[in-house]
């Protein structure tokens, strides 16, 4: 497997910038991947500050462990169950950061066994935890045209999505779907590639990713769980790729918000404006994206976008 020694985090130094690091803080980095940001926030970390981070994929395991410091814990687990691991910990409502990067490692897309890739030949697999749950191989064959349409459409956002059901169902008929240019090939030829800046297959493995992992569930309960585990004026930072994602944290975020939008002439007391704001908790800073020079040495950061909110006590 190719590892991506030069890797370097997307937004980096604006996450740094914006999660205002204590020194002596608590943070969580809840993708933890090749450790790009876990690295750079103990950095910032002293003797009594610590770093917990978090990886559901047990190959990140070998890369927390080049990791020397006392400062820094990894736990191989899904951010899913942190709120459980904040308990334990004690560090409930103690925790002054939090930090989710949602995208996949190149080295997970670019290792062939993992069957994230539409251009590289691998068994069609898909988890990010290859020990759980069933892979894309095994949902793609047993699942119905009208549910693989389904969650084309869904997770996809894929046009195309009826006609792609049906050819995976005829091609299926013949022999079984195992590999990913199989699969890709038959949404290719579904899908014109005449004046298309993606892969046809992009968006379809997408939906298909986000199935299998279960992720968009995830992350809603993770931004749910943060308002839990967050010190007064502890920081979230999500940086997502795709609509999906950021609809859900844009929701989160404006649900929650302190921010209220309210038009001026609208006749509403100062008591009533209070009761609208008795459960809202964050103040939320603007959107960032990356600049023309990190999108120039590194391409799949083009459609990163980092939302970055701030809890305030009630």
């Amino acid at each position: 497997m190719k590892i991506y020694k030069n890797h370097v985090s997307v937004l980096l130094k604006e996450v740094i910038k914006n999660l205002k690091i204590k020194k002596n803080g608590i943070y969580i980095d809840c993708t933890f991947g090749l450790g790009g940001h876990s690295k750079n926030i103990l950095k910032k970390i002293k003797k009594n500050g610590f770093l917990y981070s978090f990886d559901k994929d047990p190959n990140t395991l070998k890369f927390s462990k080049k990791i020397e410091n006392k400062n820094f814990h990894f736990i191989n687990d899904s951010f899913e169950n942190l709120l459980k691991y904040t308990k334990k910990f004690n560090i409930t409502k103690k925790v002054n950061g939090i930090l989710l990067d949602l995208g996949i490692s190149k080295n997970q897309i670019y290792d062939k066994k993992r069957g994230f890739s539409f251009t590289l030949d691998g068994p069609l697999d898909m988890r990010i935890n290859q020990n759980i749950g069933i892979s894309a191989e095994e949902w793609i064959n047993k699942s119905s045209e009208k549910d693989i349409c389904k969650i084309l459409k869904k997770f996809g956002e894929e046009r195309f999505s009826k006609n792609i059901a049906k050819s995976i169902i005829k091609h299926r008929r013949k022999k079984k779907i195992k590999r990913t240019l199989e699969l890709s090939k038959i949404i290719n030829n579904v899908i014109s590639n005449k004046n298309r800046k993606k892969n046809p297959s992009t968006r379809s493995f997408q939906a298909i990713r986000i199935y299998i992992n279960k992720e968009l569930k995830s992350i809603k309960k993770i931004l749910k769980d943060s308002l839990k585990i967050l010190a007064p004026n502890g920081r979230l930072l999500v940086i997502s790729f795709n609509s999906l994602e950021d609809k859900i944290i844009k929701k989160f975020m404006k649900e929650n918000s302190m921010n209220l939008n309210i038009p001026i002439k609208l006749p509403i007391t100062n008591k009533e404006v209070k009761k609208l704001n008795y459960n809202k908790q964050l103040k939320i800073l603007k959107k960032i994206k990356p600049k023309k020079k990190e999108i120039k040495k590194n391409p799949s950061s083009r459609s990163a976008i980092l939302r970055v909110a701030i809890l305030k006590k009630k």
